[in-house]
Parts: C-alpha cells; structure tokens; sequence
C-alpha cells in the first residue's frame, strides 16, 4: 500500500513589506507576540530556543506553550525550527524562506517530518490549516498593524 501522508506541508504568500520586516514579525518574541502568542520568547540564533505561549488564542480559546529548538536563523532570509506539533511525540521541521519581490517579500513555508501514522495524520492536517491562518494573520499584522 502506498504512502498515504504527504511528505510534507508548503504554502506561500505575498506581503507587502521589506525581508527583514516579515522575518522580524516571526523570529522575533516582540513580534509573535505582536499577532499571535502571548509571552514568548526566543533566541534567535542556531541552537538557541524559542518559547511559543498562547493564552485564550482563537476560537477554541487555546492556552498551550510549545518549546522549539532554532535550527537556523539568518534575518531577512531564513528561518529553520523544529517543534512538536500536536500532541506528537515527535518533532517536526517547519522552514521560512524569505525572498524579496518588487511588491514586498514571497514568504515560503515548508514543514516535514510528520510520521506515517493516523495521529501523524491529524497532526499534519491540522498543522496545515493552522499554517493557512498564521500566514493569514502574520500578513494583516505585517502590513495593517491588525491583530485579529
């Protein structure tokens, strides 16, 4: 039987604002706190770590930390971390790019590692549709200054 988990989630967006801002608004505690976590902190550098807080965060009101190691960390360009999604007992990679456009930054994000398993699965999806509104709202936050 084949392999019924992709290997991998990607998604990409457009937002309007120079490299160095998008990256800032992601690899920075100031601004994850800015649009999405409350309380996080993270050491920006290959080896150090980053503390993702929630408290009462969207519509289930989710109150949850996840603790992640960098990878890689190059302003304005890349960002490389792994952490556990879900309830895994396993770490994923999750990989932003970032390349300057004439209208502002392509962000690219990939994330892999999910295990072929049927939590593995509920991971991934769910990792996949919670990377659709983080762009989502990391955009709004970046150009509009809106926290959602």
């Amino acid at each position: 039987m084949a392999n019924l988990i992709p290997d991998k989630i990607m998604y990409s967006t457009l937002v309007r604002a120079p490299a160095e801002t998008v990256y800032d608004g992601f690899a920075t505690a100031q601004g994850l706190d800015g649009w999405f976590t409350q309380g996080s902190s993270i050491d920006a550098r290959p080896g150090g770590h980053m503390r993702l807080r929630w408290h009462e965060f969207g519509a289930d009101r989710v109150t949850e930390e996840a603790n992640c190691l960098v990878l890689e960390a190059r302003r304005g360009q890349r960002f490389v971390f792994q952490w556990k999604p879900d309830t895994a007992d396993y770490a994923t990679t999750v990989e932003l790019d970032f390349e300057p456009v004439p209208d502002g930054t392509l962000v690219r994000v990939r994330e892999t590692g999910y295990h072929d398993t049927p939590s593995g699965l509920r991971a991934m999806l769910n990792c996949s549709a919670g990377w659709g509104e983080a762009l989502t709202l990391w955009k709004f936050y970046i150009e509009h200054g809106l926290r959602y």
